[in-house]
């Protein structure tokens, strides 16, 4: 009798354990559910961008600027898939200890700057000084930095760039309130690896943006401000102004609501 409880007993854990198992492959499947590739790894089909900064290496979507290439601009590569509204997008980013990137959203193209995005940002930095915040580019500049839930104020009336910028101080906008805290900003610097592979997840929804670095929500906006802020637009990636500097993104993938 003793011999058959346990063997009872080890066929109930067995099937305890496959069935614990089971329930984690399947949420990891869930989680993936719904998202399409956007970078093939082999061509830059589906992207528009200066080649003299941006190329295909080793499977991976590589912007780079050489001593012999300085930038006078921002320059971006953006996606022609089409503008997508609410969405999530995923993948990872590599970048080297001097360079300054970013994934935009919801984006518009400059029609005087050759491909120059304006719009919102998910901030990349070798130096993980900025990466993880919430960066208007060319706009209301930060909206919140790492660590950082915030809401930005509704604004009424008509605007002008010349009036946006008087609402800038020390290259963040005034009107944005923070209501909460993820953690302290250099607790969550720690868990953004330097000059290796990190995964990005964002999650854009209404005017709730939130951006996750290595599993971790590093910044949370609501952006209530419908005269500045944009419900849908571009994609793209970003090499910053600045001394030489590689970035390297792959894995992109996308998930429309």
């Amino acid at each position: 009798m003793k011999t058959k409880k346990i063997s009872k007993l080890s066929q109930v854990i067995l099937l305890f354990i496959i069935l614990l198992t089971g329930c984690k492959v399947s949420n990891s499947g869930n989680s993936e559910k719904g998202f399409k590739s956007i970078f093939d790894g082999k061509t830059l089909n589906g992207w528009e961008g200066d080649t003299k900064y941006w190329r295909v290496e080793n499977g991976n979507l590589v912007g780079e600027i050489t001593p012999e290439t300085l930038l006078k601009t921002n320059s971006f590569i953006t996606w022609k898939g089409g503008e997508p509204a609410d969405f999530e997008l995923k993948g990872e980013f590599n970048i080297t200890e001097k360079g300054n990137s970013g994934i935009n959203y919801r984006s518009e193209k400059l029609p005087d700057i050759p491909y120059a995005l304006r719009g919102y940002q998910a901030d990349i930095d070798g130096a993980n000084r900025y990466t993880g915040q919430n960066y208007e580019e060319r706009g209301r500049t930060t909206l919140a930095y790492r660590g950082e839930i915030a809401s930005i104020n509704p604004q009424s009336g008509t605007w002008k760039p010349e009036d946006v910028r008087a609402k800038v101080q020390r290259n963040a906008w005034t009107e944005r309130k923070v209501i909460g805290s993820l953690g302290e900003n250099e607790a969550l610097k720690t868990k953004i690896k330097s000059e290796d592979w990190n995964t990005f997840h964002l999650i854009i929804k209404g005017n709730r943006l939130q951006h996750y670095i290595n599993g971790i929500l590093m910044s949370d906006v609501t952006d209530n401000d419908l005269i500045n802020g944009k419900s849908k637009g571009l994609l793209g990636v970003q090499v910053h102004v600045g001394p030489p500097m590689k970035v390297q993104y792959r894995n992109l993938r996308l998930k429309q609501l």
